[in-house]
């Protein structure tokens, strides 16, 4: 059996017309169908060890509206590991509508960095079931489903984060993601320094059991996880091997 760590390995589904996609580098042209049943696809990656699931509603995300909450209500419900998501959350509505799903964490992207005025009444209204998704290309915000870059560093956004109680960002290199040429470790280290009081998970790129012991180095900002998609959809890794590595501490 494998031992649990605080790091956690979670495996990506995203949804795109309803199916389970791959995008490289964010690009909607540029999709990999992987399954037409995303609550199946959840259920496989649960059966091979996960503890911990992140969805992204990509038609949300593009659409800058929520348009697969009840298919991530399906698949909260048919799994005993808990779920992260978002994609397309503008409003108290659409997050509301996205925790009754029963998903333990909705993800603020494009709002999180358009009212971050917001975020400390969010946290205060629903706890650390409030996360934010920094999503950045050579260390600039991109919002809108990746398809405008902002000048604000993903450091500012972090501390803004921090400085309002969020308890989890997520930082994806959208510039690796889907590249599987490894995370952008020294700005997801920098992400974590400048958000000492939140967990960070890594995003991007995230491939090997090389890059878990990068990200999980001796004297490294500790972390709380890291999102694999492709890698596992292409098997050239396996979800156990990644854990190994964690649990194992290599």
């Amino acid at each position: 059996m494998i031992q649990e760590t605080p790091f956690t390995i979670y495996p990506a589904i995203d949804l795109k017309d309803g199916r389970c996609v791959r995008l490289r580098q964010g690009r909607a042209e540029d999709a990999t169908v992987y399954g037409d049943d995303p609550v199946a696809m959840a259920r496989h990656w649960q059966a091979e060890g996960a503890t911990f699931l992140h969805l992204v509603d990509l038609d949300g995300a593009f659409r800058g509206r929520p348009a697969h909450t009840e298919v991530i209500r399906q698949v909260v419900a048919a799994l005993d590991i808990p779920v992260q998501a978002g994609g397309g959350i503008r409003t108290d509505e659409d997050l509301e509508a996205l925790i009754d799903t029963g998903a333990r964490r909705a993800i603020l992207g494009t709002r999180a960095f358009r009212e971050p005025d917001q975020l400390s009444r969010l946290v205060d209204r629903f706890g650390d079931r409030v996360a934010v998704g920094i999503d950045a290309r050579e260390g600039r915000v991109q919002i809108t489903g990746w398809t405008e870059t902002t000048s604000v560093a993903a450091e500012d956004l972090a501390r803004t984060a921090d400085a309002a109680g969020v308890a989890t960002i997520i930082y994806t290199d959208t510039a690796r993601d889907g590249m599987l040429g490894g995370p952008n470790v020294d700005t997801v280290f920098a992400v974590a320094r400048a958000a000492p009081h939140a967990g960070v998970i890594a995003s991007g790129g995230v491939s090997t059991p090389e890059d878990i012991r990068r990200l999980t180095a001796p004297g490294s900002p500790p972390l709380d996880g890291a999102i694999v998609g492709k890698a596992l959809y292409e098997k050239t890794v396996t979800l156990e091997q990644m854990r190994e590595t964690v649990a194992g501490g290599q």
